[in-house]
């Protein structure tokens, strides 16, 4: 009995709030829109700022002048739009993939010709197996330097991601520092992705491109991310190595580049405002900072490696990065 008394003060509160229409109306259209303004009383934040969404989108067209065109937003997960940037010259920046904090010039002074040679039995491995990848590479691809770029930056960006995840849930679950290892490792993550985004504007993948990138990320990220479960420095020293071929391979680009056999295009805008290029910089100049952030990341590789052998962890400094 209490029950039913209980349902029936219930129903006698919300029944005005859930079955009262908004205006009178008749058949389908009355209810869906009495629906509406019951649903709005009893969620206001979340159906106002569902329903207003149109009538903003449209306040705005109305506002907008006609022929006028303006860049799309991107606005953050909380739906706050980002604050408006300029560049020196006092333009708008236009992009959201990087901020003007994050470019820098590349140190274009680094040994380019360093190789670590391989002397404990893991380090001949992981070289082995390096050189092994590089062979099945060149032979796919050839000279298509630009086609062979986007997929060496698919790969390259995996590795450390995974470590600093890793590095990330090893410093939680051990209540310890890094170092600054997840930092240094999630900037070169980011660095190499913007070396994909920066090649996406010299050439398009071909479809069968895309699925070889989608097989190939799929069987690299998992077993990198087993290799640095069992060995970080393992794991580590192949990356190292894997840029010492990155850089092998961008200094074929270079000399064909020279060599007249590939057009020296301008530089795409996005690789100007990331490397702070000069306005009239060529693909060379573009070509020639990505050797150089992938020659930095092959030292600080090796040396990651080299302090685990050591008997250190990656506690240590890491060695700079020499960009940021």
């Amino acid at each position: 009995m209490s029950s039913r008394m209980a349902g029936a003060t219930l129903l006698r509160h919300l029944g005005p709030r859930l079955f009262a229409a908004a205006e009178p109306a008749s058949g389908l259209a009355a209810s869906a829109r009495g629906v509406m303004p019951a649903a709005t009383r009893i969620f206001p934040a979340r159906m106002a700022s569902t329903a207003a969404a149109p009538h903003a989108k449209q306040e705005e067209a109305t506002e907008k002048p006609q022929g006028a065109t303006t860049p799309e937003q991107a606005v953050s997960y909380w739906g706050i739009e980002p604050r408006k940037l300029v560049k020196d010259d006092c333009t708008e920046w236009p992009w959201f993939c990087f901020r003007p904090w994050d470019t820098y010039r590349p140190d274009t002074s680094i040994d380019v010709a360093k190789h670590h040679e391989p002397r404990a039995l893991p380090d001949k491995v992981a070289y082995l197996i390096v050189r092994t990848l590089r062979a099945g590479s060149d032979l796919f691809f050839q000279r298509r330097h630009a086609s062979h770029a986007l997929l060496l930056e698919t790969v390259a960006a995996v590795p450390p991601m995974v470590g600093g995840v890793l590095l990330h849930l090893r410093s939680l679950r051990r209540f310890e520092h890094s170092g600054g290892w997840i930092r240094a490792l999630m900037e070169e993550a980011e660095n190499e992705r913007m070396h994909l985004m920066t090649f996406m504007e010299v050439t398009q993948p071909l479809w069968w491109e895309r699925a070889l990138v989608l097989a190939t990320q799929g069987v690299f990220f998992n077993a990198y991310f087993v290799g640095y479960l069992v060995s970080p420095k393992f794991a580590h020293r192949f990356v190292g190595y894997l840029e010492e071929e990155a850089v092998h391979s961008y200094t074929e680009y270079l000399k064909d580049l020279e060599a007249g056999l590939i057009e020296n295009t301008p530089a795409p805008a996005i690789a100007i405002d990331y490397w702070r290029l000069p306005a009239d910089a060529r693909l060379k100049d573009v070509v020639t900072a990505v050797r150089a952030d992938e020659a930095h990341h092959r030292d600080a590789n090796h040396y990651a490696s080299d302090i685990h052998y050591q008997g250190m962890t990656l506690n240590q400094t890491p060695a700079p990065l020499g960009y940021h």
